[in-house]
């Protein structure tokens, strides 16, 4: 049965109770009507505009409240370990990246690629838990820490010397992280550093250079331009078009929302994502990643996003379609082999997005499978997600050992 077929019947209370024989495509695959980068600058995304420049992605006041009076165990557990050991002075001897030093491909040359991709991680690890540190402990010492870290960085106008290859774009890749990590621990502790006025001036106007500068890099059609690549680098725009309040970048953000929508096929696939091979539901997975907490982003400037529904489409289908072939691969039809690599359900940083959509919604398969994997840190999309979306009353302890819930995970949600 074609994709178009099963539009508007995969909804949340019934995902377990669909037969496989009912999503599976038949037939040639649906070809993909994307949009392409020209008509995506086209958009009319005049009605958005950026409302709070302090409105982090998420409300940082209440959830310190919340964390300061729960008696959850796993809440507790995860505060615990985001307040503990981090030195101020070993960040701020770590050396900014000032060099235009090349990254290898990550498939061909995985080894390579992680050497090469370490301090550009440390980064990312740096200022996603001196963020957490505030949040856990309160203490504007981590906050204080994190201004003089990022402008350290800023000073040493680090990554700006950044040229883009079309052939060799993973150094590309690599910064659309860096990017949204920075902003959105910066956003985090903003509103609560006291003085350090010109270095806070100064990371922000570092920050609003490299992601104008970084998106104005149109990317390979078909592929990059438009692609979980595109999502990546829509979520350091809309983080940082709040910081500074650059409503064009933030409506950047914004139109990969509506692009995402745009292509989707009638049953939630992606297909930018869904045909990458036997890696079809990672990159479906992955995709929501970004969508998911860029459109927190913009949830929090007071719009409606979740609920948009934009060419028919709406992201709840994309959700959807992403547990349907997590169950039955064979959903994917002809768009990539029933022999799909899973190893990523190994790694909870893949999840920290269902705890952000379980904050809007209840989705029974998901908060099923989140249970595994808690607590989700995604060093660059958000840092200590958990902490600061995790309803107290979804889960109070660990699934089991780190071990058992990889290994459980990695079975699959058919179980």
């Amino acid at each position: 049965m074609p994709l178009a077929a099963v539009k508007g019947l995969i909804r949340h209370p019934l995902l377990s109770l669909l037969p496989a024989a009912l999503l599976a495509m038949g037939g040639s695959a649906v070809m993909a009507d994307t949009l392409s980068r020209e008509e995506r600058m086209a958009l009319d995304l005049s009605d958005y505009q950026v409302n709070d420049t302090d409105a982090s992605y998420f409300d940082v006041e209440a959830r310190m409240a919340l964390l300061r009076e729960t008696q959850n165990p796993l809440l507790l557990q995860v505060k615990e370990e985001a307040g503990l050991g981090l030195s101020c002075r070993q960040k701020l001897n770590f050396e900014p990246i000032t060099t235009r030093g090349g990254i290898p491909g990550f498939y061909p040359n995985p080894d390579e690629w992680e050497l090469a991709t370490e301090p550009l991680f440390a980064f990312e690890d740096s200022v996603s838990d001196l963020a957490g540190a505030f949040v856990a402990t309160g203490d504007t010492f981590y906050a204080d820490c994190l201004v003089q870290y990022l402008h350290g960085w800023a000073e040493a106008k680090a990554l700006t010397t950044f040229r883009y290859d079309s052939l060799e774009p993973q150094a590309w890749f690599a910064s659309e992280s860096m990017l949204f990590a920075a902003a959105m621990a910066y956003s985090i502790v903003r509103p609560y550093v006291e003085g350090f006025e010109e270095e806070k001036a100064e990371v922000e106007r570092w920050l609003h250079g490299l992601a104008l500068q970084h998106s104005a890099i149109p990317g390979e059609p078909e592929e990059s331009c438009c692609n979980n690549h595109f999502y990546r680098r829509a979520l350091y725009a809309s983080m940082v078009g709040v910081l500074v309040e650059d409503d064009d970048l933030f409506r950047f953000g914004v139109s990969a929302i509506y692009s995402a929508l745009h292509d989707m096929t009638e049953s939630g696939a992606l297909p930018l994502e869904v045909g990458r091979g036997r890696r079809a539901t990672h990159y479906q997975n992955y995709a929501l990643n970004y969508l998911i907490t860029n459109m927190q982003v913009i949830h929090r400037q007071g719009y409606d996003i979740f609920d948009l529904e934009y060419q028919g489409s709406t992201i709840h289908e994309a959700v959807d379609f992403l547990f349907v072939i997590l169950d039955d691969p064979a959903a994917l039809g002809d768009y990539a082999p029933l022999e799909q690599f899973m190893g990523f359900l190994r790694d909870p940083q893949y999840f920290t997005w269902m705890d952000i959509y379980l904050s809007h919604y209840e989705h029974e398969p998901m908060a099923d499978f989140v249970t595994r994997v808690r607590p989700t840190y995604n060093r660059s999309a958000g840092g200590f997600v958990t902490l600061y979306f995790m309803d107290p009353d979804a889960q109070e302890h660990l699934y089991m050992d780190e071990e058992q819930r990889s290994t459980e995970a990695f079975r699959g949600l058919g179980n």
